[in-house]
């Protein structure tokens, strides 16, 4: 095996691999790898510039016991910055050291030395590629050794009951409801960003750690050291984007429904809420006000002067959000154009078509720029020049018809080997025209997101999830996993998205949970599809805006008088929430620290912390205990260290302890911290 020594990196190359360890920023390496003369060198997630390092890069001999029991001297090599330290052995084995201690290594079972001495005949290595019939792609397993006792969290966010990630198979896809963002952060003081927008599937399992791609042309992977789960997001962002600065002006009531059908119904919630002395600082217009997706225009219909009615909302301080989907339907205007031009993603085989909801369609193709400067266009003229303040960018996975990623190509390349960065190129349509408009203050909503997407402005959303007490409780896992992901902008549909009844009691009360929580994330925000079905077509055309269902009210006021007041309570709390959240956003822009966090990431020395997964700190001030199961009225809460004030009534409390704390339906336990 051959050694380079460069001064800002260690190459090596064996059996046709050429492997890259490089410094990239504070404490930290990136490590690439490929089967072909060059790296394609994407920077994917790896964005921002970072400082200039002066690695330690050498090379030395280490003697070894071969396989026929002699002893030999074989040149090993290392890379060490600041704290981080990577070693490779003769047979290409790389091994992770902060401080000098072990905190990862790649799983190697073939003969031809180990650092390990385990099973040698195994043939199993630590990086297989496996070149695809016609293609100058490869599929690559990358192995790593299982630590005992370790727990891993981030990723992203996934539907599920686990927030430790250790023991789990996780699909690195986009789906609608689950964002794939590949940054793991460990309890022993390591996170590892996976760069590679590829579709596969990661484990963390108990005997190792594997990373399975199906089409790749480089391995990329980055990975850092801190002494905190802080400082580890503070050196993430510093290489992937920092949040913008978030306007104070949306950190009140989101208002939102499926769907507002016409401009009348906008304003007349509006001038409703202005009666009651509730200010919405936004109202979002949803799907179908448009006459066929892809046309990206107000149905003149229902929405007859679109400009008339932004400016009588922004009278009252509201601002507005229209969605836009990346679908294309077959009869919009615009699709034939698109595809002419090669504006729209390709299917490899059988008919044209990506999605099927309400239409024929084909999605937008976000990766290539002449899309995106298409698509602005169309919706600068049609929205954005009404006085329109954001887009709801829905359906940002895309969402297919069928998830048969094997079928889809862009621009860039395969789906299989670029599509989960696409919710990431599909904001920047919008994010990279607007930020000049507006100063850099570009708030979007979006239903997925990829490594980095937090410096676009994106808002992002749990997406289409049950209302079920047993979805609330995974997205307080959802958002403390995104958080430690880098996403800072997170938030949920209050009351989950998909319910049955309205006028069921069960859901009044996860209602009025689901809200309460609501009010401690980074976004508030009511929406959701409200059953039952029965509100008839405002016309009987099989296109426009006329002709889809709607649900049922979904405002502040529409689930009963006693409800109202609790909304109304907690509305008022949030309000009064302001000047803190102000800073917890811009403790976000400042060094990646989400809003919603996990106990650990403020108690890293508190073991019992790395252990909850039901209650979490929102910032650092305040500890929230959600309410997570029907009729539930009480509820253990666990205090770390310091002295803690229960807020509904001051009561205080020491921690280091467990409490149980009454929980009636106007009531979610929340400690603040004193010291």
């Amino acid at each position: 095996m051959e050694f380079e020594v460069r001064s800002n990196e260690l190459v090596f190359k064996r059996q046709g691999e050429t492997v890259y360890i490089e410094a990239w920023g504070n404490d930290s390496l990136r490590v690439r790898s490929t089967m072909g003369r060059h790296l394609t060198d994407r920077a994917w997630a790896l964005t921002e510039k970072v400082k200039e390092s002066k690695p330690e890069v050498k090379t030395y001999f280490v003697e070894e016991k071969t396989g026929e029991g002699t002893i030999e001297k074989r040149e090993w090599a290392s890379i060490t910055n600041g704290r981080i330290k990577a070693e490779v052995n003769y047979a290409g084995v790389i091994s992770f050291y902060r401080d000098d201690k072990l905190i990862l290594r790649e799983y190697f079972r073939a003969y031809g030395g180990t650092i390990s001495k385990e099973s040698r005949c195994l043939k199993v290595v630590n990086r297989e590629w496996k070149g695809l019939y016609g293609s100058d792609n490869y599929s690559l397993k990358v192995r790593f050794e299982s630590n005992p006792g370790e727990k891993i969290f981030g990723m992203g966010q996934y539907q599920q009951q686990q927030m430790d990630l250790k023991g789990c198979t996780l699909e690195l896809a986009q789906r609608n409801s689950q964002a794939s963002v590949p940054f793991a952060v460990s309890n022993m003081g390591y996170g590892m960003l996976w760069n590679n927008p590829g579709v596969g599937q990661v484990t963390f399992g108990m005997n190792m750690t594997l990373w399975d791609m199906k089409s790749v042309k480089d391995m990329d992977y980055w990975i850092t050291v801190a002494d905190t789960p802080k400082a580890l997001l503070a050196n993430y962002t510093d290489v992937t984007g920092h949040s913008p600065e978030f306007p104070e002006d949306l950190m009140g009531l989101w208002q939102c429904k499926l769907r507002y059908r016409t401009q009348e119904e906008v304003l007349s919630i509006a001038h409703r809420y202005k009666e009651l002395g509730i200010h919405i600082d936004q109202i979002i217009i949803d799907f179908f006000h448009w006459t066929y997706q892809g046309d990206w225009k107000f149905d003149k219909k229902y929405w007859p002067d679109p400009k008339a009615m932004v400016d009588e909302l922004h009278s009252m301080g509201i601002k507005v959000i229209v969605s836009v989907w990346p679908s294309v339907d077959r009869k919009s205007e615009n699709f034939y154009p698109m595809l002419e031009k090669g504006l729209l993603i390709r299917t490899e085989r059988g008919a044209l078509q990506t999605y099927d909801y309400q239409g024929d369609c084909v999605e937008i193709d976000a990766f290539n720029p002449e899309t995106r400067e298409y698509v602005w266009n169309i919706c600068k003229k049609n929205y954005y020049d009404y006085g329109i303040d954001g887009f709801w960018l829905d359906n940002s996975e895309p969402d297919y018809g069928v998830y048969d990623f094997e079928n889809f190509r862009y621009s860039e390349g395969a789906a299989l080997e670029v599509s989960n960065i696409y919710p990431q190129m599909y904001s920047r349509t919008f994010y990279d025209k607007m930020k000049d408009l507006r100063d850099g203050k570009v708030v979007n909503l979006l239903r997925c997101a990829w490594a980095g997407s937090q410096k676009y402005g994106n808002v992002v959303w749990s997406g289409d999830i049950p209302s079920t007490f047993e979805s609330l409780e995974d997205q307080v896992k959802c958002g403390i996993n995104m958080g430690l992901a880098g996403i800072s902008w997170w938030n949920t549909d209050i009351g989950g998205f998909m319910t049955d009844d309205v006028n069921d009691p069960q859901f009044k009360q996860l209602l009025i949970r689901w809200y309460q929580f609501a009010v401690y994330t980074a976004v508030f925000r009511l929406h959701g599809d409200r059953g039952p079905y029965n509100i008839p077509a405002l016309d009987d055309r099989d296109w426009g805006g006329g002709y889809l269902h709607t649900g049922q009210d979904n405002e502040m006021w529409s689930y009963g008088d006693d409800n109202f007041e609790i909304m109304k309570k907690y509305y008022n709390l949030r309000v009064s929430l302001k000047p803190y959240i102000k800073s917890l956003f811009q403790e976000a822009s400042e060094n990646g620290s989400p809003l919603m966090r996990a106990m650990f990431y403020e108690f890293p020395e508190d073991e019992k912390c790395w252990n909850i997964t039901d209650q979490y700190m929102f910032g650092s001030k305040y500890l929230v205990a959600p309410i997570l199961h029907y009729n539930e009225f009480e509820r253990e809460v666990y205090l770390p260290e310091g002295e803690w004030m229960l807020t509904a009534n001051g009561r205080r409390f020491s921690g280091s302890q467990c409490v149980k704390v009454a929980a009636p339906i106007e009531y979610m336990p929340v400690f603040e911290r004193i010291n």
